[in-house]
This record gives structure tokens, sequence and C-alpha cells, in this order.
């Protein structure tokens, strides 16, 4: 005899937790003849069918405006889950979600070579591994001596540089990017916030407004 699992308490394994959401899988489910009205558990070899038939038809989504977004360029359901971790787009991280908005940014603005100046070393690692594969990256330490030649040849090569002023950054460094009269300037962003989601979000609002 087969053993069977109440379907509200499955559903929240999967952050299908509201009342709304639980309702459209539910719906779903009944559909397929798996369950039927009034009925409150799911035995368990009709539970791999009723996973597959949810990752067919939802796109499992938080409230974030670019998951959001996502969820509805995904061709599926948008159906919202509670806690964030279980949203497709950004599995309930901040960076995760800001580095996905980022690179979309990014393609739809045709921008390829980004400068990042500042940062701690653990960071910048973070930044290469998550974003190097997309695009070309040029990270550069704060805390390290910086020709203004070297930094000129960053202003010409970069379509984007971002300046992260709330991290390890020498004054001496960051005036070599943003002194007074560069042709570059229209490329250049200044970050007041510590945090990757922050650096990213600054560089997506200027590109979407420039």
């Amino acid at each position: 005899m087969s053993a069977d699992r109440d379907i509200d308490s499955w559903f929240a394994e999967r952050g299908i937790t509201s009342a709304t959401s639980r309702t459209r899988a539910r719906a779903i489910l009944e559909e397929a003849g798996l369950t039927r009205p009034g009925k409150t558990r799911l035995s368990e070899p009709k539970l791999p069918r009723a996973e597959q038939l949810l990752l067919e038809h939802f796109y499992r989504v938080c409230t974030a405006a670019e998951c959001q977004q996502a969820a509805r360029a995904s061709g599926r359901e948008p159906l919202l889950v509670d806690p964030r971790s279980h949203c497709e787009h950004c599995g309930g991280s901040n960076n995760r979600r800001a580095e996905v908005a980022f690179l979309q940014t990014c393609l739809q603005h045709a921008v390829r070579r980004v400068v990042v100046v500042g940062g701690s070393p653990a960071v910048r690692e973070e930044l290469k591994d998550k974003l190097g594969r997309r695009l070309d990256l040029r990270m550069v330490d704060g805390t390290e001596r910086r020709t203004g030649t070297q930094a000129q040849s960053d202003l010409e090569w970069a379509d984007l540089v971002l300046i992260w002023g709330a991290t390890e950054l020498h004054h001496k460094v960051s005036t070599h990017y943003t002194q007074p009269g560069t042709p570059h300037r229209h490329k250049v962003v200044h970050v007041v916030r510590r945090g990757v989601a922050a650096l990213l979000d600054a560089g997506i609002t200027h590109l979407k407004q420039r």
C-alpha cells in the first residue's frame, strides 16, 4: 500500500503558501486528474507527475519587480511563492536578482566591457565568477597605485565604469576616473552604497537613463 502526502503541506515545501497560489496550483492538478475537489491528500506515486505539471505550467516568482518581469516573459503563468528562496529568478538572493538584471540590461544597451574600481578582493572575485562569462571585466584594486595613463586606458576601453566609493577605494585612485573635463564621463557611475546588489542596481539605473 503506497503512502500519501497532505497536498497543502506538499505545496508549502515549494513556496506555494498563499490561498490564491494554492488554488491555482490545485486547479492544474485537478485538470490532470491527479486529485479532485475536496481531497486533501495525494498518493506518493502521483507526486512526480504533479511536480512536472507545476514546472511546466507555472513560473514560481517572488514580488520583486525584476522577477515579476522575468516571469511574464517566461511563457508560463506567474505563481507567487513565499519565502523568496523558491523564486526561480532570484532564489531569494538580492545579489542573484541584481546579477541577472544587470546582465540583461547590459545586453539591451550593447554594453560588453565593464570596469569596476574598488571593492574587496573577495567581492571582485565574486563579480568575476558571476559576470565574467558574459561580460569583459576589468577589476581595479582601489588600494593600489594606479596612474592616470592606466585609468585613461580603462575609460577608453570600457562601455561602463562603476566607481565603488563605499568600499576599499583610495581617493588618489578614484580621481583618475572622475576628474572634470574627461570626455568619458558619460560612462562613469558613482556608487555610494555597499553591497553587490547596490553596485549593479546603480549600473542598471545609469544605463536605463542615459
